[in-house]
């Protein structure tokens, strides 16, 4: 029996998870490494699509991770996310920092498959060791990967000057070194608690009360609810991934046109994006999670995408004021962190808590798709000079995921068990939950029977 099959040991999970995010959310500190990028040569949508291509890669790999996390177990496959992680940052680093095939390659391709193998492990481990507390210890362990990219934004620039220090090149090794052994020290506590353990007071009708019904990948698939998740996801993340990647190029811009100098507006964009935006990422998937181990988790969702729509309808006008801008990037970072408190502790509600591991890859295969779309998006209008209409458009797809948050209820496993139809998900989908939804919102004192 392992120290951490006494129970009692449980917590240290959380400590290797935190350890292990930290690492893996250094993607979220791109915005860090494009103004050195662009001042050799590139443009600001290749700048975006190496973050893309480092999120869809990260979201298909999830998708064998899940796999090969039943085979060869928790502690092995988040080893080699470690190693396959670092390897991608030092080939970058020693084969050409500012060449964008090396770059695209190294930290997007390699580096978002290391992230995939590893970001699974302490999300299903966690799950198993704290089956009574889904949300809190899913935001607990994803945590570090919005606070990770606090201290390696400041790192690499004001509080390291690691970029003006060493150049591009040494910071990306730097980096590959340190997010290798930091993901190594943190899978030691990657172990599975023993077959039928469970937390003092859980019990078997609590376990199903709580996602205790296990459905296969193929049953999930025929359900209408894993495709309102994977809507919901994608645009909700989509949407934070976006406004991260724009976090220090758009506000930049505003802010000269607000009358600061361009050391003033980088340095006011730089804490925008490194201390509020990535304290309240972190931030948000801690208390996200707790509330909705109270109030329920289509509540906690349909909540944060509505406040998460109205902050980016706001936003352009918040970027060229520091305060607001502050705020604004608080409030998206807050909300973007939710999501990924959420939607595993969702799966699992929904889906079965044993399951989650190989079923919560495919429900974040949205984030992919959501992290190729928007960036790129933002990108591409940021090159036209168009940031507004970015921000307005990701601002309108929140308010469809929120719409889409109302159908949500409880799969029938009976019907996932047959063959998918189009009159089997209609059936399922109870759009009369809407229309009371909505009634309920325009009727707050509406009482049944009166």
């Amino acid at each position: 029996m392992t120290a951490l099959a006494r129970g009692s040991s449980r917590w240290l999970v959380v400590l290797g998870a935190v350890l292990m995010q930290l690492s893996l959310g250094g993607i979220y500190a791109w915005s860090v490494f494009t103004p050195a990028l662009l001042d050799a040569g590139w443009s600001r949508m290749e700048s975006q699509i190496v973050f893309a291509v480092g999120l869809a890669t990260f979201a298909l790999v999830m998708v064998f991770a899940g796999r090969l996390l039943t085979r060869h177990g928790p502690q092995r496959l988040a080893v080699v996310g470690g190693l396959v992680l670092g390897a991608g940052y030092l080939l970058t680093g020693l084969l050409g920092a500012t060449s964008f095939p090396v770059v695209v390659l190294g930290i997007g391709v390699v580096g978002g498959a290391g992230i995939g193998l590893g970001y699974v492990v302490p999300i299903a481990v966690g799950m198993r060791w704290f089956p009574d507390r889904k949300g809190m210890i899913t935001g607990l362990a994803v945590a570090g990967f919005g606070f990770g990219a606090m201290g390696w934004v400041k790192l690499a620039g004001a509080w390291g000057q690691l970029i003006e220090t060493f150049g591009l090149g040494p910071t990306f090794m730097i980096y590959g070194v340190a997010f290798a052994a930091l993901i190594l020290i943190g899978a030691i506590w990657m172990q599975m608690p023993p077959k039928g353990w469970a937390p003092s007071g859980f019990t078997q009708d609590a376990a199903h009360a709580k996602g205790g019904e296990d459905y296969s990948l193929a049953e999930m698939l025929r359900t209408p609810q894993f495709y309102l998740m994977f809507l919901i996801f994608a645009v909700s993340a989509g949407a934070g991934l976006m406004s991260a990647g724009l976090m220090k190029l758009y506000p930049i811009e505003a802010l000269m046109a607000s009358g600061y100098s361009a050391v003033e507006a980088s340095a006011i964009a730089g804490t925008a994006m490194a201390v509020f935006f990535s304290l309240a990422n972190g931030i948000g998937r801690i208390l996200w999670g707790m509330i909705s181990d109270r109030i329920g988790r289509r509540r906690s969702i349909l909540i944060m995408t509505g406040l998460q729509a109205v902050t980016l309808f706001a936003f352009t006008a918040m970027a060229g004021t520091p305060w607001l801008l502050y705020l604004g990037a608080a409030m998206i970072g807050f909300n973007f962190g939710g999501n990924f408190a959420l939607f595993p502790a969702l799966t699992a509600d929904l889906f079965g808590n044993a399951r989650v591991g190989q079923n919560y890859p495919y429900v974040f295969l949205s984030y992919g798709a959501g992290g190729i779309v928007f960036p790129i998006l933002g990108g591409m209008l940021g090159d036209l000079g168009n940031f507004p209409l970015a921000f307005s458009i990701t601002a309108a797809a929140c308010l469809v995921g929120m719409l889409a948050a109302m159908l949500i209820r409880k799969p029938d496993h009976e019907e996932a068990t047959h063959h998918f139809s189009v009159h089997g998900f209609l059936h399922q989908m109870h759009w009369d939950q809407l229309e009371e939804a909505i009634d309920h919102a325009l009727h707050p004192d509406h009482r049944a029977g009166k």
